[in-house]
């Protein structure tokens, strides 16, 4: 085995100067054992760069640091590294899953990732005397049996429509069905048995139940061939209106069955099956995931990875690998995705792949699941025929994210270029809009929206309880959030601890325009930043106007400005979710919820059954100690405290 080279950086040139740090970091290097493991890349503020694994940890972290990478995105994270870490596993298998749980956990720059969203929908059939079909979204258990998962819930929801047509379960929900003293609408129109109202009885329920099972389990041939002898026995015994039943319900069947199953070349149906194909264009990624369960194809869904921009390509576990073509990025892209998303579980026996990938992914895979998983990549028909159409998917939903995000592109520009703003980056420009909600004055709410990298950042909104001023005064409260929201960020910005935005968007006119003027002007940010959101002539949408805090006129960008496209998608956010906080203060306030939900001890269900109980919250404070431990789960003590702090 030949030793990984390692530069040593005694000798660099007379003229550079020697970083210890990256001295430190070679010899880590040199030290590092030829054994299987996974490293891990750290910048100087100690956040994570990339994360790799190795057969040969030495030969493999060595590479990085044997040539001169340029300006490439290589080169561009080698120098930040300041240090990394190790973990010395048993085998690549391990390395593999060691690699993806790391991955997940610290979602590092350089590494592809893909949303971890593992919440698909199931088909639930719940345990019982006349078993419900229904939806459902969550964590399995074993007392009803869940059938899928279903990548969409579309396609749950046509298959419960399927399962009614064929074999008429009911669906509604336990309540209903105890409390019905007529058959609903679904019997009528033959999409249920009547079970509530003991038009079918238990056993024949049970037999529909135990052939929807079937159908859902890939059986269909079998039940299709058990309906038929059924079917003759009837006739045979001269029971005409039970056979032409089953007669109906194998006609819904077969209908339903056309052209359904995936069949390999011996005629044996695929059962379990996922089928990906991944198309890489314009920076973006898309792997389109379509899943076959029980024989039937049931859809297909779509996945856009974070970071694909920073796509590394560096395999360099020997020297003639080093010397080798780079894997493609479609490639990559699709051994990340069966990474992250299989090897927590739920993986099919087979995989029908648009790019062949690592075997030992697959192993590992097999491994981890505990059956086997087989791998195709040019498979033939008509397993070729669900590939296609998974290719063709992820081209069309490639496309439409491209489209998408160009438009985006487009308004940013256009805003920025209306504005005259001076913007750097336009891929950073950053807007924090404001808004404020009130009914007559009663819990007032700001609410301040951010637009970020072209699109709307959910997850950085923030909601403000504005206390302590007349009631209405939109002015003052307009104030009191610019304030709470600004004071300590623009401190940490004079000190470059912070960035503020390029844009504060105010919802209103000039008087809006000139409470955040005083806010600002205060914290000695620059007026530029802000703009107001006049409403035009009528209050009529397409004729706002732009009204400006630094003494500049006012602008109108035309109806059909992609500016003001823009412009009104960002104020209409913050108006919607201003409101929906804004409703559900007054909510709380007004029924004095917030009295139970800040009490110790009483959680959302306890809460529940006291309100259930006693009819609502002034029941429950209309109550004795001893009522309320009537409630299960309420102990005396607290009862006592409930008690205490509703009177």
């Amino acid at each position: 085995m030949t030793e990984a080279a390692v530069p040593d950086p005694t000798q660099a040139r007379a003229e550079e100067p020697i970083d210890p740090a990256r001295v430190q970091l070679l010899a880590d290097v040199a030290a590092l054992p030829n054994l299987p493991g996974v490293y891990r890349y750290f910048d100087a503020a100690d956040a994570v760069l990339y994360v790799g694994k190795a057969r040969d940890l030495k030969k493999r972290v060595a590479s990085y640091f044997q040539k001169n990478h340029g300006g490439t995105r290589i080169g561009h994270m080698i120098t930040k590294i300041v240090r990394l870490q190790t973990t010395v596993v048993r085998s690549e298998a391990e390395a593999l899953l060691l690699e993806n749980n790391l991955i997940k956990t610290l979602g590092p720059r350089y590494n592809i990732l893909f949303r971890d969203d593992k919440s698909y929908p199931y088909l639930k059939i719940a345990s019982g005397k006349f078993p419900r079909v229904a939806y459902y979204r969550g964590s399995v258990d074993q007392k009803h049996r869940y059938f899928g998962p279903f990548p969409s819930a579309w396609a749950v929801k046509e298959s419960i429509q399927m399962i009614q047509k064929v074999f008429r379960l009911r669906t509604c929900e336990d309540t209903v069905f105890a409390n019905r003293m007529r058959p609903c609408l679904l019997y009528q129109i033959k999409r249920c048995s009547g079970p509530c109202v003991n038009f079918v009885s238990a056993e024949d329920y049970a037999h529909d139940v135990n052939h929807a099972e079937r159908f859902l389990l890939g059986e269909q041939q079998e039940l299709m061939d058990d309906l038929q002898a059924q079917m003759i026995a009837h006739a045979d015994a001269l029971e005409f209106e039970q056979a032409a039943e089953i007669r109906n319900q194998i006609g819904a069947l077969s209908r339903v069955l056309h052209q359904q199953a995936v069949e390999d070349n011996s005629g044996v149906t695929t059962k379990d099956a996922d089928i990906l194909a991944v198309k890489v264009e314009g920076g973006r990624a898309c792997v389109n995931l379509a899943m076959v369960r029980g024989g039937r194809h049931l859809g297909d869904r779509p996945y856009f990875p974070k970071h694909v921009e920073e796509l590394m390509v560096l395999d360099p576990e020997d020297d003639e690998a080093a010397q080798s073509e780079p894997a493609p990025p479609e490639v990559l892209v699709l051994e990340a995705f069966i990474a992250q998303h299989y090897l927590e579980g739920g993986v099919p026996p087979l995989l029908v792949l648009s790019h062949a990938v690592d075997k030992a992914l697959i192993d590992a895979l097999s491994l981890q699941s505990g059956i086997k998983v087989t791998a195709q990549h040019q498979p033939r028909e008509p397993r070729r025929a669900w590939l296609d159409m998974c290719i063709t998917g992820a081209q069309i939903k490639l496309a439409q994210l491209l489209a998408e995000e160009g438009s985006q592109r487009a308004r940013t520009r256009a805003l920025v270029e209306a504005l005259d703003l001076a913007v750097d980056n336009m891929d950073t420009f950053r807007i924090e809009c404001f808004d404020i909600s009130h009914t007559a004055g009663e819990s007032t709410q700001a609410s301040c929206v951010v637009f970020e990298t072209h699109k709307m950042q959910s997850a950085q909104y923030r909601r403000y309880n504005i206390e302590g001023i007349t009631g209405g005064d939109d002015y003052a409260a307009m104030r009191q959030v610019l304030t709470r929201r600004y004071a300590r960020i623009a401190e940490a910005a004079s000190r470059g601890e912070a960035k503020l935005p390029d844009l504060v968007l105010v919802d209103g006119g000039r008087g809006q325009v000139s409470m955040a003027r005083e806010v600002f002007e205060e914290f000695g940010i620059d007026l530029g930043r802000i703009v107001g959101v006049e409403k035009g002539e009528g209050r009529k949408v397409g004729l706002e106007e732009l009204v400006f805090a630094d003494g500049r006129p006012k602008v109108y960008l035309g109806r059909d400005s992609a500016a003001l496209m823009l412009v009104a998608h960002i104020r209409d956010e913050a108006h919607r979710f201003a409101i929906t906080g804004m409703r559900a203060r007054r909510a709380s306030v007004r029924t004095g919820g917030s009295k139970l939900e800040d009490i110790a001890g009483v959680g959302p269900k306890k809460r529940a059954k006291l309100l259930q109980r006693f009819g609502g919250l002034r029941g429950v404070g209309n109550a004795s100690v001893e009522d309320l431990l009537s409630v299960d789960g309420i102990s005396k003590e607290l009862a006592e405290e409930i008690y205490r702090v509703l009177h």
